[in-house]
């Protein structure tokens, strides 16, 4: 099982001009501790249920690409993209840029967009649940067509259409494509049509088990094989005890999960990284 960092707050000490500073020293410690994924939020306001709204957030692919010029083994994507926040055409070709710039390490995570206020506050259309599934996959099916080097041509979808579909530079790896969210119908749905890889919220293993049964049968409607899935995880805390952060994993791992996705603490996470997330990482690989 391997690790990844999900960085999820940006009030560290010094404020604004100390943000710059700790995320280098972020990449630079996820890479020395072995973590093989390095993830930001997609968010434009700290979200409400968890920190003050007006606490710092940074632009998810601008973050991204600062990231990737301060490392060169660590895979750099989103958790997640928000379908509403960018055209389908714009959004291929930032991914597409981000992997060519960090060559061949950005991936594409999204999902459905669910945080109104933020949607509200920034002027940002914010549709019913069931037009952003279905945007949803109309952003899969493009993000697949621009990144195609032999179909250029048009899109015609029922909320987008794209006279020409050019993306060159070409994105050098894929880019691989993760699906956030649980949801039985639709969301995991998606993932059997469209994804490399989902990402679960937390839950107990026999919940999360149940999950996994919902996506392979939805890869059997659909002929995919559900072994080409990558499964990852999202922790529910961050770890203190390393020991027992190995042994609940151990659960998960036995499902197939192959990446768990760790948020340090805001306040210091290169610090936390370099001293709990090295002999993490390091049980995690012990699972298999």
């Amino acid at each position: 099982m391997r690790l990844g960092i999900h960085v999820m707050a940006f009030t560290v000490p010094g404020g604004t001009p100390a943000i710059a500073p700790e995320l280098a020293k972020i990449g630079r410690a996820a890479e020395a501790a072995g973590v093989t994924h390095l993830s930001v939020m997609d968010h434009y306001f700290q979200m409400d249920q968890w920190h003050p709204a007006t606490d710092p957030m940074l632009e998810a692919y601008t973050t991204l690409g600062f990231l990737a010029a301060h490392t060169s083994t660590i895979r750099l994507g989103v958790l997640v993209t928000g379908v509403s926040y960018r055209h389908p055409g714009l959004l291929a070709k930032i991914v597409s840029t981000l992997d060519v710039l960090s060559e061949g390490r950005g991936e594409l995570g999204i999902g459905a967009a669910w945080y109104e206020r933020e949607h509200r506050g920034l002027g940002v259309p914010f549709p019913p649940v069931v037009e952003r599934f279905e945007r949803l996959e109309e952003t899969l099916r493009i993000c697949r067509q621009m990144w195609d080097p032999d179909n250029e041509g048009p899109f015609e979808g029922r909320y987008y259409q794209l006279a020409e579909t050019i993306c060159r530079p070409l994105p050098l790896s894929g880019p691989p494509v993760l699906i956030g969210g649980g949801g039985e119908r639709r969301t995991l749905r998606l993932v059997a049509q469209y994804a490399d890889a989902c990402n679960l919220f937390p839950s107990t293993p026999a919940e999360l088990g149940r999950k996994l049964d919902v996506l392979r049968a939805h890869c059997d409607d659909v002929g995919r094989d559900y072994s080409t899935i990558q499964k990852t995880l999202a922790a529910a805390e961050v770890p203190t005890d390393v020991d027992a952060f190995a042994t609940e994993m151990a659960d998960y791992a036995r499902l197939g999960f192959d990446t768990v996705m760790v948020a340090p603490p805001g306040d210091a996470p290169a610090e936390w990284i370099e001293r709990v997330g090295t002999p993490v990482a390091a049980r995690l690989a012990e699972l298999g």
